[in-house]
């Protein structure tokens, strides 16, 4: 009985299958599909709570927060772009590891540590959004958030007491919230000289790590260890306040350098002064300047028919550069028609003096400073000039540091990175105002706008932009004091005028009136002031006191 039944099974398996396969390829012939149906498209405020929860990671942060915006173009010029940028994160991942696995050399038994290979792979991060933020400074400061679901091959070879171990990285998924700020920008190509680069937050990592062929991710608690001293690792090298700055351009060839301290000129006397004058004698005067500031050389009175003149007056002159930077000196022969002629002259590299030391220079004066004029040639006289370079004062409290100090900055107008100097306010100074420009300046006949700055007394003017509503001067004006201006005030009028024939030239744009108590107090204001007698108008001003 048992036989037969055996018997029976194997006839009925044997003629079931051919005859099932038969069965099933005539109803998948013959049989009419079904027709697809649409997916059902419902918005987000019919969802339910659950449903929404599972949904709203996955949304871009353009559709959540108005403050970002949709960079779909940016993603197709990275993804054009990422064979050739690969390469180049490669090679900085290469150079930025290298310094922290020689640390680990020696360690642990540890001979060497190296890449065998880095492969960025095919899938280019992608952008989900992107917010710009607005400061008074000189910078474009913006913050992506960036997801990078890729597929990197990166193998790394630890030999360990002759043993090579081979730890291979897959399945890279990453989460940044960077904050890159282009800075400062700069009237060179392209236009900014650093790249300063900072976390906002622990950047998450989720990956797979191969050694020796396994996946030791799945051992339980250690892929939590992993990751979390990887994320500690990143966040004490670029978690802000830190940040990682690549430098695109030479600083200090591309931007305007800033003054770094004063030049006391005393200009004390000649000695045997070349005659010009048709009765035998000479109306000397000196003109000093110094080369590479751009600004109009300073004059000495004129002495009457005087060969051998006694001036003792005193000049400052604003100093940017004292390694590469010369005093130039002209003493010129005064008259009353036509051109003057110079008598002689002579320069000074200012690396020749020592701060705060005052050195006396006694200078034969030249037709030139050409080196290849005959020695021997007629003498011209001497001038004798005392001269002390004082730097400015450095605050040690002021920081370079953190971005938010740029957003701070824009909403309360002063440094809140600089706190007031140590010790007492009095002493000498530098008062550096730079107009930066102006918004919605509009005139009822014209708009040619220019600034009028007043302080002291003195009178500055800016060059006038023509047709506009939102000139764009930069434009510094310096003031040398002898005291802090605690109880002063800077007086900036916006003026606009007619270039052709009118009967109402000029017509006044707005004005505004800065107390120097705060820039005194803070060293720095960098802020936009609206313009009294002005609807809508703004000016923005730069102010800056420097002690020496």
């Amino acid at each position: 009985m048992g036989f037969v039944s055996s018997l029976l099974g194997i006839l009925g398996f044997g003629i079931g299958i051919p005859l099932g396969l038969l069965v099933g390829f005539f109803l998948f012939v013959y049989s009419n599909p079904k027709e697809v149906e649409d997916p059902v498209c419902r918005p987000l405020h019919d969802l339910d709570e659950l449903a929404l929860q599972d949904l709203l990671p996955e949304i871009p942060l353009w559709v959540k927060n108005p403050n970002y915006h949709r960079v779909d173009w940016l993603n197709k010029f990275i993804a054009d772009l990422w064979p050739y940028l690969e390469k180049e994160i490669a090679g900085t991942i290469r150079s930025v590891a290298q310094p922290i696995f020689d640390e680990y050399i020696g360690k642990f038994q540890i001979e060497s540590i190296e890449f065998e290979r880095i492969d960025m792979g095919t899938l280019p991060p992608i952008l989900n959004g992107l917010e710009v933020f607005e400061t008074n400074e000189k910078e474009l400061v913006m913050e992506p958030s960036i997801k990078w679901a890729g597929n990197p091959n990166i193998i790394l070879v630890l030999k360990v007491l002759s043993l090579r171990i081979t730890m291979q990285l897959v399945d890279l998924q990453v989460y940044l919230a960077p904050r890159i700020a282009f800075k400062p920008l700069v009237p060179s190509f392209p236009c900014f000289a650093n790249v300063v680069v900072s976390l906002m937050e622990k950047p998450h990592l989720d990956f797979g790590m191969n050694i020796l062929g396994a996946d030791i991710m799945s051992i339980p608690g250690l892929y939590r260890f992993v990751q979390e001293t990887i994320k500690k690792q990143v966040a004490s090298l670029y978690l802000w306040p830190r940040t990682l700055e690549i430098p695109i351009l030479d600083v200090s060839t591309a931007a305007v350098k800033k003054p770094v301290g004063i030049l006391r000129v005393n200009v004390v006397h000649a000695v045997k002064l070349l005659k010009k004058d048709i009765l035998g004698s000479s109306d000397p005067y000196v003109k000093l300047s110094l080369t590479g500031d751009g600004l109009p050389a300073k004059k000495t009175t004129v002495k009457k028919k005087n060969l051998n003149p006694e001036w003792n007056e005193k000049f400052k002159l604003l100093v940017k550069d004292p390694k590469t930077q010369l005093l130039r000196l002209q003493v010129f022969d005064w008259d009353k028609v036509g051109g003057h002629d110079r008598i002689g002259m002579q320069v000074v590299p200012l690396k020749q003096l020592t701060p705060h030391e005052t050195k006396e220079f006694t200078l034969d004066l030249l037709k030139d400073t050409n080196i290849s004029n005959s020695p021997h040639k007629k003498q011209r006289g001497q001038l004798v000039v005392e001269l002390t370079f004082v730097p400015f004062k450095e605050d040690k409290s002021r920081s370079s540091g953190p971005i938010d100090a740029a957003h701070r900055r824009n909403e309360s107008g002063i440094d809140m990175s600089m706190s007031s100097h140590g010790g007492s306010l009095g002493g000498a100074g530098l008062l550096s105002v730079i107009i930066q420009g102006a918004e919605n300046v509009e005139g009822k006949c014209h708009n040619n706008p220019y600034a009028i700055l007043l302080f002291r007394g003195e009178q500055k003017k800016t060059h006038m932009l023509r047709k506009t509503r939102d000139p764009r001067w930069n434009e510094e004006f310096p003031f040398m004091l002898d005291e802090p201006p605690l109880n002063e005030k800077l007086h900036i009028e916006v003026v606009s005028k007619r270039t052709g024939i009118s009967f109402r030239m000029k017509e006044s744009l707005g004005h505004v009136e800065i107390n120097l108590r705060d820039v005194v107090h803070n060293g720095r204001i960098n802020h936009k002031y609206h313009l009294i007698n002005s609807k809508n108008g703004v000016i923005h001003v730069e102010i800056s006191w420097k002690m020496i």
